[in-house]
């Protein structure tokens, strides 16, 4: 879990800002714009929904939150198991905070399945790659509870009720960034995800921030490897055609906003993906008149509940 409270800086001298996001000081000190709130795991008092976290590494303190929802099939069909990554410009916000945990229990009842929320360190005290790699590690821990594992340190959750040959990863803004990293990596042969009863068959990308042939100072900043940026196919999808053909997943789903600064980004993955010589099938969704995740901005609104629908007709 990240900690939200921040000490006061002991210097005036800026070293980079970028608002919304962060205010970094030249003595370290960071100062997000946006405050995240944090609740704890729960069952959803409206549709029954419960949740739990999980530390998956000691080390980094990379944690998961678990959903489990209410309309479990008790006649041993289990049910998909989605993996999510919040967004946050990779520096802000929490798979812990009200607004994620709202979403994601709307969705997974919404949806009928099992998901995992993800939280990962955040930049720039953890610069990238910390966050692909908090992800990636959450993936293998995911996975290390199929391929039929009914030892005592499985997770019950996943073992008696996620079909490990239906798996979606999905995410927003930053998070749909890192869980198409993630996807690229599982479709990798010699990460040996691609086997018995593991099996991705989708990721959905909601709006995604990824990048084009314009320098992004807000990456550049964030990123560790200062020789990485619009050629790391991370940040830039498009600069590596091979790692989408080889994408395993066999449909993808892209959601963008008629109003979204990041809209183009997307269009611009969607027409990678058509033209990468990939296999399966791609859709591209616009939500017209909206914004950057309008849907967790504006959650009651009706177009927000046309989204979550979306979304879940994409898991079923």
């Amino acid at each position: 879990m990240q900690n939200s409270q921040e000490m006061p800086s002991n210097s005036t001298e800026i070293l980079f800002e970028l608002f919304p996001f962060i205010k970094v000081f030249k003595d370290g000190h960071v100062h997000r714009f946006l405050e995240t709130d944090f609740v704890p795991p729960s069952e959803d008092p409206q549709n029954k929904v419960q949740s739990k976290d999980i530390i998956i590494s000691q080390e980094t303190n990379a944690s998961v939150r678990l959903y489990l929802p209410n309309n479990i099939n008790y006649d041993n069909k289990k049910l998909p198991l989605l993996i999510y990554i919040h967004g946050g410009a990779f520096c802000i916000a929490s798979a812990f905070s009200s607004v994620y945990h709202s979403f994601l229990n709307k969705l997974v009842d919404e949806a009928n399945v099992i998901a995992v929320s993800v939280e990962y360190r955040l930049a720039p005290e953890h610069p990238i790659p910390a966050c692909y790699d908090d992800s990636w590690s959450a993936f293998k821990w995911v996975v290390s509870n199929g391929d039929n594992n009914s030892g005592s340190d499985s997770e019950p959750w996943l073992r008696d009720y996620a079909d490990f040959s239906r798996i979606f990863l999905a995410g927003d803004s930053a998070g749909a960034n890192i869980a198409h990293d993630m996807m690229v990596r599982a479709s990798d042969e010699a990460s040996g995800f691609v086997e018995t009863e593991v099996k991705l068959v989708g990721m959905a990308l909601i709006h995604p921030f990824c990048g084009d042939d314009q320098p992004d100072l807000l990456w550049n900043f964030l990123c560790k490897d200062e020789n990485s940026r619009l050629d790391d196919p991370r940040f830039n999808p498009a600069v590596r055609s091979i790692l989408l053909e080889k994408l395993v997943c066999k449909k993808i789903l892209i959601c963008i906003a008629e109003k979204d600064f990041l809209r183009q980004r997307g269009w611009s993955y969607y027409e990678a993906i058509k033209n990468s010589g990939w296999g399966g099938e791609v859709e591209l969704e616009e939500t017209e008149a909206e914004d950057h995740v309008f849907h967790l901005e504006n959650p009651g609104s009706p177009k927000a509940d046309i989204f979550i629908k979306k979304m879940a007709t994409f898991f079923k």
